[in-house]
């Protein structure tokens, strides 16, 4: 049985951060090499600097470590890619051709290329929003995920590539702090609270978005990319869902540890985009195909983030 040897673009990332240590996990640390443009401080497991809108510097490292599996995380999120819409479009395409390519060229096994609820735009419908909506986002983002989407089911059906992806709603993590997207405001919320410090948001209290706990958004992506390829039914990407809330519930789940926290709402252009997202997505289809079914709400989330965010700020507080 051939050997694994997975490579992961984007490593310093959101999701690259969590999913780093579960693949050493599964495929062990010789065998998993992360990549970006900068080397972490505090890890000491296999990385290379890799620039991945340079085809030359991707084939080289695929060829060095004999690659057999990508996970191609990195990208301009979509708050973010707005400040510069050309060069987030040149640098999320760019880089997921290489990818591609070098994959073909190179017989890579399995790809996995994220996509999001970005992809979604004002006809989709917003509530349960169904696996083959009508795409047409409103970001530069949106539009490189879709065009990603695109890609993917072309390389698969063109020449075989065993590309898998899954359009993750708002991940939310203690791991790392989030990298320029519309529901950031989740993820900053648990450590005004934790630190006793009220909070700033830049959508309104009753803007509902699809989230998704960091765990559970890692157990999702590792499920589909051990699926066997005739589950797999969807070659674009896979709907996915964890829980769906607005950030004045968020608050109350907050207030139910810390009282006192409070939460002002002082949107911003950010506004604008999620409300042309879904506020909730229908992922039957991922159901069905590999058995995905979220563990997370809302309320065990909450804990999870206060408790974990508590012993990284210590002994600055205290949990109640």
């Amino acid at each position: 049985m051939q050997r694994e040897t997975v490579l992961i673009i984007g490593a310093n990332g959101q999701i690259g951060t969590a999913l780093l240590p579960r693949l050493r996990d599964q495929f062990g640390s010789s065998n998993v090499i992360a990549a970006d443009l900068r080397k972490p401080a505090n890890d000491s497991g296999l990385f290379t600097l890799l620039d991945a809108t340079q085809p030359e510097a991707l084939t080289e490292v695929v060829r060095r470590y004999r690659i057999t599996q990508i996970y191609h995380l990195a990208a301009i999120l979509s708050a973010k890619g707005e400040s510069d819409p050309i060069g987030s479009w040149n640098l999320n395409m760019q880089t997921l051709l290489n990818v591609l390519e070098v994959s073909r060229l190179h017989n890579i096994r399995k790809v996995f290329v994220p996509s999001s609820i970005a992809a979604f735009g004002e006809h989709a419908p917003k509530y349960d929003t169904p696996q083959n909506a009508y795409l047409d986002p409103t970001t530069v983002y949106g539009i490189s995920k879709v065009a990603a989407e695109n890609w993917s089911m072309y390389y698969h059906k063109r020449y075989g590539l065993d590309i898998r992806s899954l359009r993750y709603p708002g991940v939310i993590s203690y791991e790392s702090m989030p990298g320029g997207g519309t529901t950031d405001y989740a993820v900053a919320i648990y450590h005004a609270a934790v630190q006793g410090q009220s909070f700033d948001c830049f959508l309104n209290a009753d803007t509902r978005l699809p989230m998704i706990y960091m765990d559970d958004a890692l157990r999702a992506t590792l499920e589909l990319m051990d699926a066997p390829a005739e589950q797999i039914s969807v070659r674009t990407s896979y709907n996915l869902a964890g829980m769906s809330f607005t950030p004045a519930e968020q608050t109350a789940s907050i207030q139910a540890h810390f009282p006192d926290f409070v939460t002002y709402y002082k949107p911003d252009f950010r506004q604008a985009i999620a409300e042309s997202w879904p506020k909730t997505i229908d992922d039957s289809v991922a159901r069905q195909d590999w058995g995905w079914k979220p563990a997370f709400d809302l309320s065990r989330m909450t804990q999870e983030m206060i408790s974990n965010l508590t012993a990284v700020y210590q002994p600055l507080v205290s949990i109640p």
